[in-house]
């Protein structure tokens, strides 16, 4: 594969992805080995129940530029045990896992009941505040129940981001000053997704993010194909194009803000 920057040091970070899920099963090895010779310098893998955050933590272990986070999704929650937030506890105390997540509320496809959301929601809240990790928020369809919470909390929230942004711009100055960042996968690259643009030329530098939340969400040109970390660049290319800036100045902005957000080192160079 070509390397997007050939004379340069890597710099891309996706903020999002699921490296465990097992539409990687036939190819992770080769994949994950692939991604440095992309531009990819680092790679946050999340978990969305105890068993997925656990094997998130084992790529981590085995890749230097992997991270890892580890939470309850709220499709999960309904199936969640006591147990199983005592283990994402425990996971949080692995240097290598340096946030909560992915956790939320999805009021779309209410796969768990929605009082359960937002009670677990509350307390992967209250630990991340304990642990000092940031969280890693899922917001679908329930943006104004998602705000309710967080003003409701200020003074106890963890900081964190907004992964896979699906809000408004006028909801993007909300969130920023309640302490969150933003960030945009492969949907802002769509043709039809010209208010999620508008958002992300609301967003404040110092806050933008980018993602894959592959295998999912397959950017332009590669929609409907499986997608992976590699292709973070055509998101940062649209970013890049709503903010005028250049690709390389995207690339680095994005990859400074994820380092300081998740405590990781920062890549080295600048592009």
């Amino acid at each position: 594969m070509e390397r997007i920057f050939p004379d340069m040091q890597t710099c891309l970070f996706d903020s999002h992805c699921h490296l465990d899920d097992a539409r990687f099963d036939e190819d992770r090895e080769q994949l994950i080995a692939s991604l440095p010779g992309q531009g990819i310098g680092a790679c946050l893998t999340c978990g969305s129940d105890l068993p997925s955050s656990r094997a998130a933590l084992e790529l981590a272990k085995q890749y230097d530029f992997i991270y890892a986070a580890a939470g309850i999704h709220p499709h999960e929650a309904g199936k969640a045990a006591r147990e199983d937030l005592a283990g994402v506890g425990a996971l949080l105390t692995h240097p290598r896992v340096v946030a909560l997540g992915e956790i939320g509320l999805d009021f779309y496809y209410d796969f768990s009941p929605r009082e359960t959301q937002e009670a677990l929601l509350i307390e992967q809240l209250d630990l991340a505040f304990e642990m000092k990790k940031p969280v890693i928020l899922h917001v679908r369809e329930s943006h104004g129940a998602m705000l309710d919470i967080l003003r409701a909390r200020k003074g106890r929230l963890p900081g964190g981001v907004l992964h896979c942004f699906s809000g408004s711009a006028q909801s993007v100055p909300v969130y920023e000053k309640l302490g969150f960042h933003i960030s945009f996968a492969g949907s802002v690259t769509f043709k039809n997704a010209a208010k999620l643009r508008e958002a992300a030329r609301a967003v404040s530098p110092d806050r933008l993010l980018i993602e894959t939340d592959s295998p999912y969400l397959s950017p332009e040109p590669f929609r409907g194909r499986r997608n992976h970390p590699g292709q973070v660049a055509e998101v940062c290319r649209a970013l890049a194009d709503a903010h005028r800036m250049s690709f390389a100045e995207m690339a680095e902005l994005t990859c400074r803000n994820a380092a300081k957000l998740f405590g990781t080192p920062q890549l080295g160079g600048t592009v």
